[in-house]
């Protein structure tokens, strides 16, 4: 395969990143673009149209690492809170407490990278990684004023120290969503039951996915068109319907296999003569991080069977040839790890 055709089969793997400015417009104001750094973008991905431990005898908790608000570290007012009890395992929880219509905001700043998600005006907590593993952070809620302005709400200043590097990719949050009782849980339980491994759990996870769902058509042009904005993934209404966009798929896959004690990165980011990108970082304790083990090719999810330990297929030369590519580091700038 001649790296013209490299270039193009890359470039038509999805735009999942999407560049947005912040600048101050007063000391606790700030200024926000329709689509923010960092969170999942307002336009979705649809435009694409056009061992750890074995299952057997365990029960399905044992593999689960659920966060919780503890309420031994908050930050809060009576408008809205932050609990960073638990930024040891790699993540915060923020709820907004007051009533409002207005549009919200979390900005996790971290050690190198700033992230910026929506928020939730019913109560409840979310869960926000610390991608950036160890060091400093500041996390805040910002409520909508105007057009693109926020003013801040309540913030809270820390240095975080992970007991494993792993923690952030090990949980649930905002984008890969589950918990104990969730049919998801359920179904990765069923679907990795004779996995020994976490390569076979990927390679049982995204087998099972991509062989009973759909690319919904329908839901990828309404988000192009804005119909949809802020759009977050069921996971459990997409196991449901079995159908749905890339973003779906990602956090499907990513949920059924963290649920079962495997380490995955959802990476958005750049490749080397291709552009923006999106790929799936899976662990194993053989291999370390496995880069682009699954990944989108524009049209549908792939996995790179020569990239797995596990597998007894030979691949192609042409495959080959892409695995070499892929394997190679520099070829690959990771923008944003969720």
């Amino acid at each position: 395969m001649n790296k013209k055709l490299i270039c193009l089969i890359l470039s038509a793997v999805m735009v999942l990143g999407l560049i947005s400015s912040c600048a101050s417009a007063g000391a606790d104001e700030i200024d926000l673009t329709d689509i923010d750094v960092g969170g999942m973008p307002e336009v979705d991905l649809g435009f694409l149209i056009d061992d750890i431990i074995p299952l057997a005898d365990k029960p399905i908790l044992s593999l689960l690492l659920l966060p919780e608000a503890s309420g031994k570290k908050v930050k809060k007012n009576s408008s809205a809170v932050i609990d960073y009890s638990n930024i040891a395992d790699g993540y915060v929880m923020c709820a907004w407490l007051a009533k409002t219509n207005s549009k919200l905001k979390v900005i996790v700043q971290g050690p190198e990278t700033k992230y910026t998600y929506d928020l939730k005006n019913t109560g409840d907590y979310e869960t926000f990684p610390l991608s950036d593993g160890n060091g400093k952070y500041t996390v805040g809620i910002y409520k909508n004023t105007s057009g693109t302005k926020y003013s801040k709400v309540v913030t809270v200043t820390f240095t975080a120290k992970l007991t494993d590097e792993l923690a952030p990719f090990l949980r649930p949050n905002q984008y890969v969503n589950f918990n104990a009782k969730s049919k998801t849980v359920a179904k990765a339980a069923e679907v990795c039951k004779k996995c020994t491994t976490n390569l076979e759990k990927v390679k049982a996870v995204y087998e099972w996915v991509i062989s009973r769902l759909t690319y919904d058509t329908d839901k990828a042009a309404d988000i192009k068109a804005g119909k949809i904005k802020g759009y977050l993934p069921d996971v459990d209404k997409i196991l449901s319907v079995r159908k749905g966009i890339c973003f779906d798929y990602a956090a499907l896959m990513c949920a059924m296999l963290r649920s079962q004690g495997v380490p995955v990165k959802l990476i958005t980011g750049t490749v080397k003569g291709g552009g923006n990108h999106a790929w799936i970082n899976v662990w194993s304790e053989t291999e370390g991080w496995v880069t682009a083990a699954i990944y989108f090719n524009g049209e549908t999810w792939e996995r790179m069977d020569p990239t797995f330990a596990s597998s007894s297929r030979k691949s192609s030369s042409k495959s080959a040839q892409m695995v070499k590519y892929i394997g190679d580091g520099s070829n690959y700038t990771a923008k944003y790890q969720y």
